[in-house]
């Protein structure tokens, strides 16, 4: 993963803390950050897109939203990249400027339009004829003119899980570019409305770059023929989906070997794609990584509550549940589980799960894995994206606290939710 998050011997830390010491502080289950995780992966983008020094970085909100995170990350020179009224509202109470947010999303209620339009943020992205003009009304009930671009589908298969596909013409999102050429000159005759320019995302988690060429090809022959007909293209938004390492994220010769490892972006290759493909003139351009900057950085703790035997299987109980991390639930997502203290007691066959009342509260089936017992703690990896943004009090279950580690530091971003939370 990472050498923010690693072993050192047979213990696991996060950054130079104990994650043993940091659950019997703060309890399990446990989301833990790693501070300088994220700072790295940013880094890793930025120094990678130098080639195009006036490119924006738009930090993803729902990949992970806690307040101090997002201060973080804003801290490093990012906009925010929000798909909700109240993903407006968290960007601005983190010091995000209103002008470095935009708005996607492809149901918008009245309510998110008119939050982002009186906020007056840089730019509400726009997916359909229909909800065009309804920005425009609501701009003009406001006495306002909101600046918009155009969300289009290009139609390209990312190679992704088919939950997390976005960019194909049987998905919901986007105009399908066979007839956004309408839908943009519509926009461009509106008094209450600004067109800037055009937006594309085709999916979340991609490991091969051929879909994000295939996406620029067709995105910059679009702005082209918008400028040929007169109506100029100010940004192009090309989205995230820069995908990260699930498998072996940490290696370690006490720890199994994960079969079908993920593949790593070329960031440099990346980064020249897009600059031989979309640097237009007079036009910038804007990608929205969530996932990649958080991922790596984040760890939940859980402590294992009972093995059971049953029908030859070896089932792992632990207590987080997929109330507290849902990814393996909701599409069986695969992440590296470690115990936090390696023995090296050679592997077993296990499920681990989690004690919530659904067959799907599990996270790993059938998996090589040192053996545990009950007592024993033990890390889920690579869940800094999509985990607590996730999670839900289903079962009546309190929400676990997040914390953030920063060298030798910990600190509380998230109190644990309490029963009385519940009321």
């Amino acid at each position: 993963m990472t050498d923010q998050i690693k072993f050192d011997g047979n213990q696991l830390y996060i950054e130079n803390l104990k994650a043993a010491d940091l659950a019997e502080k703060y309890g399990t289950p446990l989301y833990v950050y790693s501070s300088n995780q994220i700072t790295r992966k940013h880094r890793a983008l930025r120094n990678a897109f130098a080639v195009m020094p006036g490119m924006r970085i738009l930090y993803a909100l729902k990949a992970n939203s806690n307040g101090e995170i997002l201060k973080h990350i804003r801290s490093l020179g990012t906009g925010a990249d929000t798909v909700s009224g109240g993903e407006i509202f968290l960007a601005l109470r983190s010091g995000f400027s209103p002008g470095s947010i935009s708005l996607a999303g492809v149901g918008k209620s009245d309510r998110d339009i008119d939050f982002a339009i009186s906020q007056e943020i840089g730019v509400i992205i726009v997916e359909s004829e229909g909800e065009l003009e309804v920005v425009s009304r609501r701009a003009k009930a406001l006495g306002k003119v909101a600046r918009v671009s155009l969300r289009v589908n290009p139609d390209v298969d990312a190679h992704t899980h088919p939950h997390i596909s976005t960019g194909l013409k049987e998905n919901k999102f986007g105009v399908n570019l066979d007839c956004a050429g309408g839908t943009v000159k519509l926009a461009a005759g509106m008094k209450n409305v600004e067109f800037v320019g055009i937006h594309s995302h085709i999916g979340s988690q991609i490991t091969d770059i051929e879909p994000f060429a295939e996406a620029a090809e067709s995105i910059r022959e679009f702005a082209l023929k918008l400028g040929r007909d007169g109506i100029p293209v100010r940004q192009i938004d090309f989205g995230g989906g820069i995908g990260v390492r699930y498998r072996n994220a940490i290696k370690h010769e006490l720890l199994p070997h994960e079969k079908q490892e993920e593949n790593s972006i070329d960031l440099s290759a990346l980064a020249k794609l897009l600059k031989d493909r979309l640097s237009l003139p007079d036009c910038e351009l804007t990608i929205e990584p969530g996932r990649f900057i958080v991922a790596e950085a984040g760890v939940l703790l859980t402590r294992v509550l009972y093995r059971k035997e049953s029908s030859g299987r070896t089932f792992v109980v632990v207590d987080a549940g997929m109330n507290d991390m849902m990814r393996h639930a909701l599409y069986s997502a695969y992440h590296q589980i470690v115990p936090v203290e390696l023995s090296g007691s050679g592997f077993e066959t296990v499920d681990v799960v989690g004690p919530v009342c659904e067959t799907t509260d599990s996270f790993a089936v059938q998996r090589q894995f040192p053996p545990v017992k009950r007592g024993d703690l033990v890390a889920i990896l690579t869940v800094g994206a999509y985990g607590y943004s996730l999670s839900s009090s289903y079962n009546s279950r309190p929400k676990p606290a997040e914390i953030l580690v920063d060298r030798d530091y910990a600190r509380v971003i998230r109190d644990r939710e309490t029963y009385e939370d519940l009321v």
